[in-house]
């Protein structure tokens, strides 16, 4: 089925590519085409939904190495039309068979189909975003790269369990639009904090079902090949740390790279790729300890004396994750969200009665 929607790599970048050294990427990565359709054994695919973009940043992915286990990622070339019907159709496919996918898209507004693709799946799920602002506005007015999550939001998807919006700038974020957030209890990690400290972006990437990377949150001196380069932002190397974070997510089920536009740009091409690879690299590295039950889980009960009210944490011995409990009521009806991702820093605020807005806000979403 997948062939019907997809466009088979170049023959002579193919060709290029088994001239390069024996342990790059490019030499093992599996190349999907008419005569090569079997994905068994493939856990992360790489798909481009714009070709001339895709191929840009495989020139630079392609000479990196290649230490992953054997037959495992697949480059299933580039969608035959960056539309709505072929996105879907393919990522809902992938989503389905346990397989990974990685896109690389130019347009911004290709990420709203990245969300609707899980709309087969009938399960609610969380959407993480990584991006300088929030791109919620009017549809009518403005163009559509500011306007992606507008229908996702205003109003509300069905399926939008929580929403983590992570590296989002004070001036480029209207004080009316994080009241929205805030009034539906998600996620708002700012530029700032992040950058202090890029392990607070941990447990919101370890939440989210999809992410959705948009380019413009790195800055311009780093990718100026985004359609409107900010002075401010994440470095290259802040944004591969990101990336490694969400790969590791056992939850996580697909990512998108956006807004890279100028193909002829080598640095923005260059850096994406490494995003890339580090998160595949995290995702090799998955400690499979994604609780839908508390099996195996390390109890920890903090008591709020002056509350009179007492919380529940649990913590992986695989690989010493953190998560909160959210009220027992809300198992149920909500099994694959109630144990909130959080870190060791926010348990021993907790101990001493200082629960972060964070965990505040999630314990909001189950009330």
């Amino acid at each position: 089925m997948l062939q019907h929607w997809l466009k088979p790599l170049p023959k002579a970048f193919r060709e290029r590519a088994h001239t390069l050294y024996e342990n790059a990427l490019g030499r093992k990565i599996r190349i999907f085409d008419a005569k090569n359709a079997d994905l068994s054994g493939a856990k992360v695919a790489l798909l481009g939904a714009v070709e001339a973009q895709a191929q840009a940043v495989r020139e630079a992915l392609y000479r990196m190495t290649y230490p992953f286990a054997p037959q495992t990622v697949v480059d299933l070339g580039n969608l035959r039309r960056s539309d709505a019907a072929s996105m879907r159709a393919v990522l809902f496919e992938l989503v389905s068979a346990g397989i990974l996918p990685i896109v690389i898209a130019a347009p911004d507004e290709l990420a709203r189909l990245q969300f609707l693709a899980y709309e087969e799946t009938k399960s609610a799920v969380n959407l993480a975003i990584i991006d300088e602002q929030l791109r919620m506005g009017d549809a009518q007015a403005l163009p559509p790269e500011q306007c992606v999550y507008t229908s996702l939001l205003r109003p509300r998807h069905r399926l939008l369990f929580h929403l983590g919006i992570i590296g989002c700038q004070a001036h480029q974020t209207p004080e009316e639009w994080v009241a929205y957030l805030f009034s539906h209890h998600f996620d708002v990690l700012r530029l700032g904090k992040s950058r202090a400290a890029l392990e607070e972006a941990e447990p919101i990437l370890r939440d989210a079902d999809l992410l959705c990377f948009h380019l413009a949150a790195l800055k311009a001196a780093e990718a100026p090949g985004v359609l409107r380069p900010s002075p401010s932002g994440y470095t290259w190397e802040e944004a591969c740390q990101l990336c490694r974070y969400a790969g590791m997510s056992d939850k996580l089920t697909s990512v998108g790279i956006y807004g890279f536009v100028r193909e002829d740009c080598t640095l923005t091409a260059q850096g994406t790729a490494q995003m890339i690879w580090y998160f595949v690299d995290g995702f090799f590295n998955r400690k499979g300890d994604f609780p839908l039950s508390t099996d195996g889980l390390k109890e920890y009960v903090v008591d709020f004396p002056t509350m009179n009210y007492s919380l529940t944490f649990w913590k992986s011995a695989r690989s010493g994750r953190w998560w909160l409990q959210a009220p027992s009521a809300s198992v149920a009806n909500h099994g694959r969200h109630y144990l909130v991702p959080c870190s060791f820093q926010d348990y021993q605020a907790a101990c001493r009665e200082q629960l972060p807005e964070r965990l505040v806000q999630a314990l909001q979403r189950f009330t």
